[in-house]
């Protein structure tokens, strides 16, 4: 075994992005430059990731919140809408609720418990246990979350986002009433015409809307697909996937960006000589076990990838040989018949025992959840990733 290290990833600086701006230029530039600077090599088959954020940037891809009202006025014949499941989020809703609300008179605001879609609490699950409230059948009005769970503030934010979503609500000069309850089809008791801003679930919580008679059904998914008076607009995700911009206007998911990647990869190519794959990730897939929060708030990880990074792992796992296959073999002897059993195996390993526990994901998922926790998501200052070494194994010299 001559290399002693394996998958590395750093994250680099780069200007700060701005509309219009050259960013396939400038991710090239700062990968080389970074290169340069710092020292390291280039290798075939790194990856370089940029994220999402600098793509809607750099494409300008931004709305104002009476964008988002003018486009429920228009796709919505009701004035009085059910929103449902929304995330309890400042950066990720409180710009699209408050467009919501600006663009009807009357929300009902039905809110799943104990936590959103991606974990974030109102209350927690030994709160709801001693309360006797069975979330998978009582629907609860705000009276009755108040009279069981009293203020309920978040412990990382400190916010009460009931109260929060209530105030941008009425704020609005917009009438709200707020229900918590867990199955979509219960906001027809109240109207039948629905918003649902659930992220990975929409698609079923739209279907059960429709087969139980709901006449107005859309999704954030379904808003701003077009431009409203020169917005941005995303005709794949809608609102899904936007962030805080302003206190007046949202950061969209960027919009087609695979032309982008393809760019980089080929510029790339010609002034290194090296071929890599690029990818544009959002946030990663993983789950915090503390604060119990699944990070993937953007409809996916990577709305754009070079055709080099479909698909899946295809790995044997080295605990398993070791354990099992080379049970009786140690050192030198040991690491040659892991070797050598790596560099034979199968092109497709799904059913293999010697795959299991292997990671089952895609590998822009897995690439992408690694380039989130590298970038951060705060003040580093690099939104672009470079990961060299995630194509080698055990057997690469």
């Amino acid at each position: 075994m001559g290399r002693k290290v394996g998958t590395v990833s750093r994250g680099l600086r780069s200007p700060i992005i701005r509309e219009g701006d050259d960013l396939a230029k400038i991710v090239v530039d700062s990968v080389i430059d970074a290169s340069t600077v710092e020292g390291f090599d280039l290798h075939d088959r790194d990856i370089v990731a940029l994220t999402e954020s600098i793509v809607a940037r750099a494409q300008g891809n931004y709305a104002s919140v009476d964008a988002i009202a003018k486009d429920i006025k228009n796709k919505f014949k009701s004035d009085t809408i059910g929103v449902i499941f929304p995330i309890t989020s400042r950066n990720r809703f409180s710009m699209n609720l408050k467009g919501i609300a600006r663009g009807v008179k009357k929300i009902y605001l039905m809110l799943s418990y104990p936590s959103d879609e991606v974990g974030n609490e109102l209350i927690t699950w030994e709160q709801l246990d001693e309360s006797g409230v069975n979330p998978y059948v009582d629907v609860l009005s705000l009276e009755d979350y108040r009279k069981h769970f009293g203020d309920t503030v978040h412990p990382f934010t400190g916010v009460d986002y009931v109260s929060y979503y209530q105030s941008i609500i009425e704020e609005e000069g917009c009438e709200v009433e707020i229900i918590f309850a867990n199955h979509a089809k219960t906001i027809l008791n109240y109207t039948s015409s629905v918003l649902t801003c659930d992220i990975h679930t929409a698609y079923r919580s739209k279907r059960i809307l429709k087969e139980n008679g709901a006449t107005e059904v859309l999704g954030l998914d379904d808003i701003l697909t077009e431009s409203v008076d020169g917005s941005g607009y995303n005709e794949r995700y809608g609102l899904l996937g936007s962030n805080k911009s302003t206190e007046d206007s949202v950061k969209l998911f960027p919009r087609e960006c695979t032309d982008l990647v393809l760019s980089i990869q080929n510029q790339l190519l010609d002034r290194t000589g090296k071929h890599f794959e690029v990818m544009v990730y959002g946030d990663g897939a993983f789950k915090d076990p503390m604060g119990k929060i699944w990070e993937l708030a953007d409809p996916t990880v990577s709305p754009a990838f070079t055709p080099g990074l479909d698909g899946t792992p295809n790995e044997l796992k080295l605990k398993y040989l070791a354990d099992n296959d080379f049970k009786d073999l140690s050192g030198k002897e040991l690491q040659e018949a892991v070797a050598n059993e790596i560099k034979n195996k199968e092109d497709d390993l799904v059913g293999n025992m010697a795959a299991q526990g292997t990671t089952p994901r895609r590998l822009v998922d897995l690439i992408g959840s690694l380039c989130d926790l590298t970038s951060g998501s705060g003040d580093k200052g690099t939104p672009i990733v470079l990961v060299s070494g995630y194509f080698d194994n055990f057997a690469n010299e």
